[in-house]
């Protein structure tokens, strides 16, 4: 049986969450992984108004939806951010903001988090995503000389702030998944590995797999998942391109999303480099369990255009295991 195809609901918070969902049904996805933005699915009413939950689900069963995960990228990003600055004052709500000093921001954050994982037990929900911030992203280009001791503070502090958080993931039976991506703690195939030993391999610990973020930095998603495929627990089908025409680079030259100037950028699923079929392959190898869960993110491409294109691109590629191997009908019969 094909997998279950999801919406990600990030990049349409702009809409209200019924409008959404009637979309969504009327492009033919199965469910909506919602975002914790917008009125998509709010964490403080999840858990101090006790027909919230029941009024979400009531509303996803209407338009025959379902939701396997709930999305934290926004607050997550501030539990171990640094800098914390105007950036990030502009994703977060004024009640984890507060007055902005940026260790007050990264607990309220935290504590948020926590909330996060108990909302989404009460909502049914096993798997949030997110990101995590890094108190080490803006050392990348090693220099001014980065002392060792920088990186392993910043491998040390993530494991201070998180782990208390993923203790909360694990009494609640919900797995925290990270979105392997550059400004986290992890942003490819070395710093996950560094991430997994910094937390002791926590079992409340998974990965949101996104190869466009491994593809733009040309880092092979396809041996990415045959690495890490035991922690990989939920997938964002979202699309990268490379264009290196000799006056750019994987860095982004600080143009804005949508410049053609720019070295890469992310286009609707199916508009780009990532090999989703030989991805969804390797899924099936390594015993990959949850849905696929697009998310659009092209300022080329009007999103009612790509996400029904990116829907059917997945319908078409997605594989089920075969349950026999091809070469058996040639032995010789007994």
């Amino acid at each position: 049986m094909a997998r279950p195809v999801t919406l990600f609901t990030g990049q349409w918070a702009d809409l209200p969450l019924e409008t959404l969902a009637q979309k969504a049904k009327e492009m033919g996805f199965d469910g909506l992984e919602l975002a914790c933005w917008g009125d998509h699915f709010e964490v403080d009413k999840a858990l101090e108004d006790d027909s919230y939950l029941a009024k979400k689900h009531d509303l996803l069963e209407n338009y025959g939806l379902k939701c396997w995960a709930i999305s934290t990228h926004l607050v997550g990003q501030c539990v171990g951010d640094h800098p914390i600055d105007e950036r990030h004052k502009a994703i977060l709500p004024s009640r984890i903001w507060g007055d902005g000093d940026p260790e007050g921001v990264r607990r309220r954050a935290a504590e948020e988090v926590k909330h996060t994982a108990r909302a989404a037990a009460r909502f049914g929900v096993k798997i949030v995503n997110g990101f995590t911030g890094s108190k080490i992203w803006h050392t990348l280009a090693m220099f001014p000389p980065v002392p060792p001791s920088m990186i392993e503070e910043g491998y040390r502090d993530f494991a201070e702030r998180w782990t208390p958080i993923l203790d909360v993931f694990a009494e609640e039976g919900v797995t925290f998944c990270l979105e392997v991506h550059p400004s986290e703690i992890a942003y490819d195939y070395w710093t996950t590995k560094r991430a997994l030993e910094a937390i002791d391999y926590h079992p409340a610990f998974g990965i949101n797999y996104d190869p466009s973020h491994l593809h733009w930095q040309m880092v092979d998603p396809v041996e990415f998942v045959y690495e890490f495929g035991e922690r990989i627990r939920h997938m964002h089908v979202k699309e990268s391109i490379r264009i290196l025409n000799g006056r750019n680079g994987i860095l982004g030259s600080h143009l804005y999303f949508g410049d053609p100037r720019r070295g890469w950028d992310f286009v609707s699923p199916g508009r780009g480099g990532v090999p989703f079929e030989r991805i969804f392959r390797a899924l099936n190898a390594v015993g990959y369990q949850g849905p696929y869960s697009i998310e659009w993110e092209d300022n080329g491409m009007n999103r009612f255009q790509g996400a029904p294109e990116a829907l059917a691109m997945v319908r078409r590629l997605d594989i089920v295991p075969s349950d026999v191997a091809f070469d058996a009908a040639f032995g010789a019969q007994e």
